[in-house]
């Protein structure tokens, strides 16, 4: 069991981490409790401070992108606050160190899953805003994606990663991709599917998560793009 003195250091270097010393430390321990933990769980603040993510961020890329149209505007978007990106900024801060997970799921894994570090990252950002107000979750916004390159053309990488490793593929000659459906979990009206994308001609495999099939997919997809040997 961790003692009080060893939870509230931990509490503190994360809190240094994100740069916010938070005025009701409370609102960080539910932010980082997973529903297989506690009844007193972060989903609600994942719901706040997703919409307070995508407030921040699209003030973000009016001011950066100022020229690009809203259309290209929203898909930059998709891009920077997708599972992937939001996984990879929470492993960044450290936040796996941090979860409070049940048993079965710590031992599934559960500190390194996409998505529940991505939630986690919603959450934080949720409890940031109730804490201290929009202000301060916008500045922790901007200090978690500011090594983001944040670039017109991200509007054409941010389409359909689907199409886009099928255009690949068909363009080499080489077979489609097969996806297959390894994992489905969380509660009935919260499910998290799992699928793994292979390319066998090129030896290649990867995995994604999503709140349904499709989204898994897509996240699969997106992942092997990222695995593709350069050039033809």
């Amino acid at each position: 069991m961790i003692s009080s003195g060893r939870a509230s250091a931990s509490a503190s270097r994360l809190q240094e981490r994100l740069a916010h010393r938070f005025g009701d430390p409370a609102l960080l321990q539910r932010a980082l409790t997973h529903r297989s933990y506690s009844a007193d769980h972060n989903e609600r603040l994942e719901f706040l401070g997703d919409s307070v993510l995508g407030l921040a961020v699209a003030h973000m890329l009016y001011e950066a992108l100022g020229d690009l149209p809203e259309g290209d505007l929203s898909r930059v978007r998709a891009n920077l606050v997708k599972q992937a990106t939001l996984h990879r900024i929470a492993r960044d801060v450290g936040l796996s160190e941090h979860l409070r997970l049940g048993e079965g799921e710590l031992r599934a894994g559960g500190c390194d899953k996409p998505s529940i570090l991505a939630d986690a990252l919603e959450a934080v950002i949720g409890a940031v805003y109730l804490d201290a107000g929009y202000p301060a979750a916008q500045a922790l916004v901007r200090r978690l994606f500011a090594r983001e390159d944040i670039r017109p053309d991200m509007a054409v990488t941010a389409r359909d990663a689907k199409t886009r490793l099928q255009e690949w593929l068909q363009g080499r000659k080489l077979q489609l991709p097969h996806y297959e459906v390894v994992a489905v979990g969380g509660a009935a009206h919260r499910q998290v599917f799992e699928v793994r994308c292979e390319v066998n001609q090129l030896g290649l495999r990867s995995m994604g998560e999503g709140a349904s099939r499709r989204a898994a997919e897509q996240e699969a997809a997106a992942a092997m793009l990222g695995q593709l040997p350069p050039g033809k």
